[in-house]
């Protein structure tokens, strides 16, 4: 019996409830009660029976590796034995030869340079004008020609958004986590703004969006023009690059020749040193403006 309380003096008892299971042999076995029952003893009631875990070790690591290193393969193989050879019969060289016969170099300098510097203020991507100088005049003349029309493509938006600068100033409050990254660069002295330039330029941030967002962050122009030069560098070699090896495999399919063994060399150790600086570019531009953004939040605290 168990009391559980008193009413007029008297104690006042009710029957103790015993639960009772049967084991395996059939016996009744009675269930401890809460207060009598030990810690380990309630643990053991609240478990739940564990399932089995199958763990890859080393052997899964590998036979995953090498059946993704398979399809990679395979895709590549198609990529370059059907893909890239008709896309090169059909739209690259026809688009080559009609260059070649239309412009003469002047004009087609001309028109590359107005397009780098102008494709990006309405709003247009100028990489395929940048693949076009890579082909026609090589990393020298091809990374002066869009150098320069990148200098001027970086400053026609920045004007323009000043006329819009309280309509950019709302826009970036709608998207206040887009727009703390844009903002680092309007803070600090000027090589502070100057090196968050940079970053955005080299971090895959869309440097169309930027070159109008610019101006509302109250970046100097000084810092925000040397820093967008200095950013766009890779990408511009990047482009040059791709231009040439177009231009290359283009060539030897139309002269229906294989590459030679040094020209294979170079263009897959050309195009893994291009990814390679990209990758590493991109991400160490990423880590530096997360920093960056730790540091301005713990000097706002």
């Amino acid at each position: 019996m168990t009391y559980v309380g008193k009413e007029n003096d008297e104690d006042v008892r009710v029957p103790e409830l015993k639960l009772k299971i049967e084991d395996e042999n059939g016996d009744y076995v009675k269930l401890p009660r809460w207060e009598d029952s030990e810690p380990e003893d309630l643990n053991l009631l609240s478990e739940e029976p564990s399932t089995p875990r199958i763990k890859c070790g080393f052997f899964c690591k590998w036979v995953k590796f090498l059946l993704l290193f398979t399809f990679i393969g395979v895709v590549a193989f198609v990529f370059f034995k059907w893909i890239l050879p008709f896309l090169m019969d059909k739209e690259v060289i026809p688009i080559i030869n009609w260059e070649r016969s239309t412009f003469s170099t002047p004009v087609l300098a001309v028109l590359l340079f107005v397009t780098v510097a102008i494709f990006p203020t309405i709003l247009l991507p100028s990489s395929p004008s940048m693949w076009v100088a890579g082909m026609t005049f090589g990393y020298g003349y091809g990374f002066l020609l869009i150098i320069s029309a990148v200098a001027l493509g970086v400053c026609l938006p920045y004007l323009i958004g000043s006329l819009f600068y309280h309509k950019i100033q709302e826009w970036l409050e709608k998207y206040p986590k887009n727009a703390s990254i844009i903002r680092l660069a309007g803070d600090g002295d000027w090589f502070h703004q100057f090196q968050a330039v940079v970053l955005i330029r080299v971090s895959p941030f869309p440097y169309i969006i930027y070159n109008y967002c610019a101006v509302a962050t109250n970046v100097k122009f000084g810092p925000y023009f040397l820093g967008s030069i200095v950013g766009m560098v890779p990408d511009v070699f990047v482009a040059i690059y791709t231009g040439i090896l177009i231009k290359t495999l283009a060539d030897a399919s139309h002269e229906q020749h294989s590459l030679s063994a040094e020209q294979i060399i170079f263009n897959i150790l050309g195009f893994a040193a291009a990814a390679a600086t990209t990758i590493i570019c991109t991400v160490y531009a990423k880590r530096r403006l997360k920093r960056l953004q730790m540091e301005e939040e713990l000097l706002l605290q």
